[in-house]
């Protein structure tokens, strides 16, 4: 099946008002920024972008677009904001946070990576051990004061595990190296961090790829991302950009 979009705008042209979308990445790897100016062209509102390890810092030109138009409501991340407190404090992005207009949601690394997987495997929640005896087992940890739902807990074989529930996109945005027409994906290094179980996790995924190739012509075993995973892709250019401001 072929599915190659012959442009951005057609790759992203079912995000709506109100999806809650995946964006791939760690900091500056692997971040689909293309995908992601389609997806400020829509200017679909409302959205909830659901992070790894802050992507959106990796992309800040893109992320001030998405802040400066209102189209997020809520970001989920475990490492949303930017190292230098004076920055933060003067970004747009952290000005809406600290004033409640969009909603931020923190989790640790690894238990945002597992919601995202169990999402991929169809497990609807889990008892995780890492945040116990902490703020992440108290309550959700959030800017916003009505967010902050007490959290279950378990005794299990004597080691206190928080309840994750897993996370389900309606969209993620993925950037790969090297995929084909019928969907299958290949990542280079870091790039290779959250994009897999995003791509996983999503109800419908969406890749931008570096190289396109046709179908059968990637080794099967240097396939990262099947294609049965993937619902669109879509051919861009190597991106260029500066990460000594990040």
């Amino acid at each position: 099946m072929n599915k190659v979009a012959e442009t951005l705008e057609e790759a992203v042209q079912d995000i709506g008002d109100g999806a809650m979308v995946a964006i791939g990445g760690f900091f500056a790897a692997g971040v689909p920024r293309l995908l992601l100016k389609a997806l400020i062209e829509k200017k679909a509102k409302n959205l909830t972008l659901a992070c790894g390890s802050g992507p959106l810092l990796g992309a800040k030109d893109e992320l001030q677009c998405l802040v400066q138009q209102g189209q997020i409501k809520k970001v989920i991340d475990s490492y949303g904001l930017f190292r230098s407190a004076a920055k933060g404090a003067s970004h747009i992005f952290e000005q809406k946070i600290r004033s409640g207009e969009i909603a931020f949601e923190v989790y640790p690394m690894g238990t945002l990576a597992e919601k995202f997987r169990m999402a991929g495997a169809g497990i609807p929640a889990a008892y995780i051990p890492t945040g116990a005896g902490s703020m992440v087992e108290e309550a959700v940890v959030t800017n916003l004061e009505a967010a902050r739902t007490k959290r279950e807990t378990r005794q299990i074989d004597g080691v206190t595990c928080v309840l994750e529930y897993a996370l389900q996109p309606d969209f993620a945005l993925i950037h790969a190296y090297e995929g084909d027409s019928d969907g299958n994906l290949r990542y280079r290094k870091t790039a290779r961090s959250f994009n897999p179980i995003m791509a996983m996790a999503a109800k419908v995924t969406i890749a931008e790829v570096e190289t396109l190739v046709d179908a059968g012509q990637l080794e099967a075993d240097a396939i990262h991302t099947p294609g049965i995973y993937v619902k669109k892709i879509v051919q861009v250019p190597r991106a260029a950009f500066d990460i000594t401001n990040l």
